[in-house]
C-alpha cells in the first residue's frame, strides 16, 4: 500500500511537469519561430480545453479500464507530446500536440484523485498536490539548464525523459494496483457514470462547480498576473515581481503540506473554513494602497489559504455525493476547475485593459466573494440533506 501510494504521488509530479514548460520555453520559442509572443495564449487554451473535455468525460473510460491503466497511458500520451513539441518544425504542428497534452493531463487528475479520495486519508490527498508543485517547479528548472546550453527543444526532451520514466514506473506497478486490496470497491459501491445533464440538474453539483471555479480562478489570477501587478502598481523590478511569485508558490505549497499534517486534528471542513478566514485579510492588504511590501505578503497569504481548499474539497467528494458517482462528479470538478484556469488569466487582461492594472485586485476580491457565497450556501444543502459529515 505504502509502494502505491508513492507511485501515485510520482504520476502527480508527471501532472505538474508539462504545466509550468512552456511558460519558462516561450521566449526562446517564439523568438525562434519568428512567431507574436502572444501566440502562446492559443496554445495553453487549447490545452485547458482539451483537460476540461477529458476531465468532462473521464469517467467511463475511468470505470471501463480502471485507474491504473487509464493514468499509465494518459502519462505516456503527455510524455509522446512533450517529445513532439521537441521536434515540432512550426507553430501549427504545436496545436495537434497540445491538444493531445490536455487530454492526457485531464484523464490523470480525475483519476488519481478519485482514486485517493476513496482510498485514502485527507493528508495523503494534501501531500498529493504537493507533488504536483514539485513537477511545476521541476520544468522550469529543467528548461533553464537547456536554455544556458542547447536549446528549448532540449529542455522538452529532458522533460520527456523524466515523462517517459514516470510512464514506465506505472506500467511496472500495474499488477501492485490488482493485489492492494483497496483497488477495487465493494459491490455496492461500484461506480455509476452519471451524465453530464443528470448532474447539472442537481443544484449541489452547480454549486460546488463554481466553488472549484473560484479557487481555482484565484490562483491562476495570482499566478499569472500577480508579478506583473507588483512590476506595474507598486514599482517592483521585474526580477523581484518574479521573486515575490516564488515567495507566492512557496505559501500555496506551505498551506497543502499543513493541511495534511493537521488532517488527523482538524477536521476537512474545519481546514477548509480556516484557509478561506486566511483569504480575507490576504485580499485586503492586496486591495489596500498599502506599500507594496505588503502586497507580497497578502500574495503568499492567498497562497496559504487557498492552497488547501482544492485538495480538501476534492477529498471530501465521495462524502458529499457518495462513492457510487464519486468518478463522475470529481471529473466535472476538475473540468470547471480548469475552465477557472482557462478564463482568469484573460478575464483579468480584460479589466486591465478597460481599467488599468489597478483593478486587480477587486477581481481578486471578487472571485472571493463568490467562492465564498457558494461554500455557504453548498454547506446549507448538505446540512439540509443529512449529508454534512463535520468527523471528515
Amino acid at each position: 500500500m505504502v509502494f502505491l501510494l508513492i507511485v501515485i504521488y510520482v504520476a502527480f509530479i508527471g501532472l505538474g511537469v508539462p504545466d509550468s514548460l512552456i511558460g519558462s520555453a516561450w521566449p526562446d520559442v517564439h523568438t525562434q519561430m519568428n512567431i507574436p509572443v502572444e501566440a502562446v495564449s492559443m496554445l495553453t487554451f487549447i490545452i485547458s480545453g482539451c483537460t476540461v473535455l477529458s476531465s468532462m468525460f473521464s469517467a467511463g473510460i475511468l470505470n471501463k479500464f480502471g485507474t491504473a491503466k487509464v493514468t499509465a497511458f494518459s502519462t505516456a500520451m503527455t510524455a509522446l507530446s512533450l517529445l513532439g513539441f521537441s521536434f515540432a518544425p512550426a507553430f501549427l504542428a504545436m496545436i495537434p500536440l497540445a491538444v493531445l497534452l490536455g487530454l492526457g493531463a485531464g484523464a490523470i487528475d480525475a483519476g488519481l484523485n478519485n482514486y485517493v479520495a476513496l482510498h485514502f486519508k485527507a493528508s495523503h490527498m494534501n501531500f498529493l498536490h504537493c507533488f504536483y508543485g514539485v513537477g511545476v517547479s521541476l520544468s522550469p528548472y529543467l528548461m533553464s539548464q537547456a536554455l544556458s546550453d542547447a536549446g528549448w527543444r532540449s529542455g522538452y526532451r529532458y522533460a520527456f525523459f523524466v515523462q517517459a520514466a514516470i510512464t514506465l514506473l506505472l506500467l511496472i506497478s500495474l499488477p501492485l494496483w490488482k493485489r492492494t486490496a483497496s483497488a477495487e470497491p465493494a459491490e455496492d459501491e461500484k461506480s455509476v457514470n452519471l451524465k453530464l445533464l443528470q448532474m447539472a440538474k442537481m443544484p449541489q453539483v452547480w454549486l460546488v462547480w463554481v466553488i472549484m471555479l473560484a479557487t481555482n480562478a484565484i490562483e491562476y489570477a495570482c499566478g499569472v498576473w500577480g508579478s506583473t501587478y507588483l512590476v506595474t502598481a507598486k514599482g517592483f523590478a521585474a526580477k523581484h515581481g518574479a521573486l515575490a511569485l516564488t515567495v507566492y508558490y512557496i505559501g500555496m505549497s506551505v498551506g497543502r503540506f499543513l493541511s495534511g499534517v493537521l488532517s488527523e486534528k482538524i477536521n476537512t471542513w474545519k481546514r477548509i473554513a480556516i484557509g478561506v478566514v486566511i483569504l480575507a485579510p490576504a485580499v485586503v492588504l492586496i486591495l489596500l494602497p498599502l506599500n507594496g511590501a505588503f502586497a507580497v505578503i497578502g500574495l503568499f497569504l492567498i497562497g496559504l489559504g487557498n492552497g488547501s481548499v482544492y485538495p480538501n474539497m476534492i477529498h471530501l467528494t465521495p462524502h458529499n455525493f457518495g462513492k457510487e458517482v464519486s468518478q463522475s462528479i470529481m471529473g466535472s470538478q476538475i473540468a470547471f476547475a480548469y475552465i477557472g484556469v482557462m478564463l482568469a488569466p484573460p478575464m483579468v487582461s480584460l479589466v486591465s485593459k478597460l481599467f488599468g492594472i489597478g483593478v486587480y485586485p477587486v477581481v481578486l476580491a471578487v472571485l472571493y466573494g463568490v467562492m465564498v457565497i457558494s461554500l455557504l450556501l453548498f454547506v446549507k444543502k448538505l446540512k439540509k440533506q443529512n449529508k454534512y459529515n463535520a468527523d471528515v
